[in-house]
């Protein structure tokens, strides 16, 4: 057997996964169906629930919630999971909501730092070293990219995506995609720029973020139309991966680049949304 240190007010369900040097504190509750690598630390109050995976040396701190019901009225009783990577900092009273579809997954990456009343719902990806400060809220379908900053207190509407390296005020309102590498804040969002202190933290040559410079350039600064600033940035841009990243989140985009248009969705869409809603599609 494992060895672990349980506290006896502990509940942790026959059948649960527990692997070498786990801490459960008092009156945390662990399901049947989670699993907890080694060297995961469950603090008091928590309460892990569903096809959990916690990822070893993760710290998930009191009166989290993880891997519980999806508030997706769409589901229906399918198999989802929820999968947390290493090393992160799951802080007091986050959300983590199980997913919906059959088969589908809420993923967070490596050493990822969640302060406390965060929200992750449904088939949400959150990649590696992401932070999201306190009380940001993803929608169902939210992704956000490696080494991504989430100001305080930002909601992020479903679908959207957050491209690496992005950093992302407090107080914001998100209803389109936001590329990466680049700064911004506001309700109406407007882009700052590139996050120039975060990509040479993250050691960004010279060379790389003057290529990146003239890629945000093209796109937002020149008043040319989407499709001829991805077409310039191709013939005038040097290549390198993080400009082929770039190229390839505007590109890929469904919803949008956020500043491109008006951030403020219109009374229409809004109440198309209500009324799927209230149907059930979404």
């Amino acid at each position: 057997m494992p060895h672990s240190n349980i506290h006896p007010a502990a509940i942790v369900e026959p059948g649960a996964k527990i692997g070498n040097n786990v801490t459960i504190e008092a009156y945390a509750v662990v399901k049947s169906t989670v699993t907890l690598e080694d060297n995961v630390v469950i603090k008091s109050f928590a309460y892990i629930d569903g096809n959990t995976t916690i990822g070893e040396g993760t710290v998930i701190w009191p009166s989290a919630s993880i891997g519980t019901k999806t508030q997706d009225l769409k589901f229906q009783g399918e198999k989802t999971y929820v999968v947390i990577g290493k090393h992160c900092e799951i802080r007091e009273f986050v959300t983590i909501n199980a997913s919906c579809q059959e088969g589908s997954v809420v993923k967070i990456g490596d050493r990822c730092l969640i302060m406390a009343y965060c929200h992750v719902a449904h088939n949400c990806e959150v990649g590696n070293h992401v932070i999201m400060a306190n009380g940001a809220m993803l929608a169902g379908h939210v992704t956000l990219e490696d080494y991504v900053v989430i100001g305080g207190m930002t909601p992020i509407h479903q679908f959207c995506r957050v491209g690496r390296n992005a950093m992302v005020g407090g107080f914001s309102r998100i209803t389109h995609d936001i590329p990466p590498y680049t700064i911004g804040a506001g309700s109406p969002y407007k882009i700052g720029g590139l996050n120039l202190i975060g990509l040479k933290r993250r050691g960004f040559s010279l060379e790389v973020r003057k290529s990146l410079h003239q890629a945000f350039k093209l796109t937002y600064r020149l008043g040319l139309s989407f499709s001829e600033a991805l077409e310039r940035i191709e013939k005038e841009v040097a290549t390198n991966e993080h400009v082929a990243h770039w190229l390839n989140f505007c590109k890929t985009s469904k919803r949008g680049l956020i500043g491109l248009h008006s951030a403020e969705p219109s009374f229409q869409e809004e109440e198309e949304e209500l009324e799927e809603a209230m149907d059930g599609k979404v």
